[in-house]
């Protein structure tokens, strides 16, 4: 094709017999983390109601999110130094292990601590895998091979509800952490076979200070987003948190310059790359997280389906999203292609929010289906190229970091877009309400008891719910449009002397030793 060229990279790396294996014991680990923090969602009202705990019930999602957001940048650096077997299968077995505690939790102060471990090992699995990943795989194949964990994201966001609500109505709540433990044990014996040993190390002094300051500022952000809402945004609780933040953020800097091995080094914070593709994450996953969280909520109130069904609705958006990740991986084998998958993909996120900002009470299935079918494409073309972009803009020896910076950066999106939209969605649907005669049973915090409000009225109730949560997605679209503009500006490049994985003659060339499983 005229203007663009192959990327003169091996492909024998990507073809070896252990690359499958190593493939199917990274996807285990990306469905594990990623179903974790889905499936307990339909199983809190149980969880509260067994460990009496209504009041705290949030903790058990927001603990999770933020120890697995808090540790990323630490797991990202200490793989690069030490090497990034040992690490992913340390924190396999933590978050195995705190699994089994939150299945076998008495109260809610157990279940709690549990989760934080449980984030804290998943948070090393998620960014250790995207790093290994640059290990394995040549370079002009990464997008092809990262396209399967964005797949995995999206059916994990479908089934792990699903699933929640099977096991806690059939079996028990507990069976939610408790079913990681087979799937994980496969996990850690494939990966200990096949995965490749580090053969470099470091002898520099960890980043202690910098790590403390990165998952501070994770855990303001975190908390300023789960319960901005809940404890009010003008709060004194939530502006000093976002005060504390801000002047967390601003100290980074100057430490992490001082840092002999720094936990964010310097130069990605001004690396156009690592910036652009981040902050293009952020957006794309505030809109993603919006959407796979919000639609169900739609139509199970709306549409009265259940949750079942509500999943069985959702099928467009997973196709398109499953299917469109592959595409993008495939397609960007040449580097001149990234940018224009990542314009295009924002570009149809922003056509897809547009659609799903028409949603009302009567909106058709078929419509729904279309519309469906518009944001997964979109959805599934971004997450992973992003990712992609970063790995290969980087040195060998700064994977680990970049692969932490972009994921850091993609929850922090997930975090905030959930956060707003669930506030816009709450205010708008009050708003639609005022003059209504709603009474009785009814509340504007859990639109699930418009059920009980009298006919005459439950049809203008569920109007406004669905106009508000249209108007969410709207309210999305000026974030999306501001990451689309960046990627127009993104300039990938690929240095493929560096960025060759360690077992490939290029990485031998360059004086490393091929890795041994």
């Amino acid at each position: 094709m005229p203007g663009t060229r192959q990327l003169d990279t091996p492909r024998t790396p990507s073809r070896a017999p252990g690359v499958a294996a190593a493939m199917s014991a990274l996807v285990l680990a990306v469905l594990l983390a990623s179903l974790d923090s889905t499936i307990v969602s339909t199983a809190l009202p149980r969880i509260a109601e067994d460990l009496r705990g209504f009041d705290n019930i949030a903790w058990v999602s927001a603990a999770y999110l933020l120890a697995s957001t808090a540790v990323t940048p630490l797991w990202g650096k200490l793989g690069d130094m030490f090497g990034r077997k040992r690490l992913y299968l340390l924190s396999t077995g933590l978050f195995l292990i705190a699994s089994v505690a939150c299945g076998l939790a008495q109260d809610l102060p157990q279940l709690i601590g549990a989760r934080v471990l449980q984030g804290v090992g998943g948070g090393g699995m998620i960014v250790l895998t995207f790093a290994l990943v640059g290990d394995i795989v040549s370079p002009a194949e990464r997008g092809r091979y990262q396209g399967m964990f964005g797949s995995v994201y999206g059916v994990a966001s479908i089934v792990g509800p699903l699933l929640g609500g099977v096991f806690t109505d059939q079996l028990s709540w507990r069976w939610a952490f408790l079913i990681n433990l087979p799937i994980g044990v496969v996990t850690l014996v494939i990966a200990g076979r096949v995965l490749p040993a580090a053969t470099r190390r470091t002898a520099a002094r960890i980043d202690y200070l910098g790590a403390l300051l990165l998952a501070a500022i994770a855990t303001g952000i975190v908390l300023v987003t789960s319960f901005g809402q809940r404890w009010g945004w003008g709060s004194p609780s939530i502006v000093g948190l976002i005060v504390a933040t801000v002047v967390l953020a601003v100290l980074v800097v100057p430490v992490e310059r001082r840092a002999a091995a720094p936990i964010l080094p310097v130069t990605m914070l001004t690396s156009r790359t690592v910036v652009f593709s981040s902050l293009i994450g952020f957006a794309a996953n505030a809109a993603m997280f919006s959407v796979l969280l919000y639609l169900p909520t739609y139509l199970q109130v709306v549409h009265g389906v259940s949750a079942t069904l509500s999943g069985v609705h959702m099928l467009p958006l997973v196709l398109g999203l499953v299917v469109s990740q592959s595409l993008a991986g495939r397609w960007s084998v040449r580097v001149e292609r990234l940018r224009l998958i990542l314009v295009t993909g924002m570009a149809l996120n922003v056509a897809g929010l547009l659609l799903l900002g028409t949603l009302g009470a009567g909106t058709g299935t078929v419509a729904l289906s279309a519309y469906f079918l518009v944001a997964g494409v979109g959805m599934g073309m971004v997450p992973m190229v992003v990712l992609t972009a970063v790995q290969n803009s980087v040195p060998a020896q700064d994977i680990g970091a970049a692969s932490a910076v972009v994921t850091f950066a993609r929850s922090i999106g997930a975090a905030f877009g959930v956060a707003i939209f669930g506030s816009l969605l709450t205010s708008d649907f009050a708003h639609r309400l005022h003059g209504l005669p709603v009474t009785g049973g009814f509340d504007p915090a859990r639109p699930d008891t418009i059920a009980v409000l009298p006919s005459a009225v439950r049809h203008a109730a569920l109007e406004a719910f669905a106009r508000a949560t249209g108007t969410g997605f709207l309210w999305l679209v000026p974030l999306v449009v501001a990451g689309t503009l960046l990627a127009f500006f993104l300039a990938p490049h690929r240095d493929t002397a560096k960025d060759a994985p360690v077992g490939s003659p290029l990485a031998q060339g360059n004086g490393e030793r091929a890795p041994v499983a």
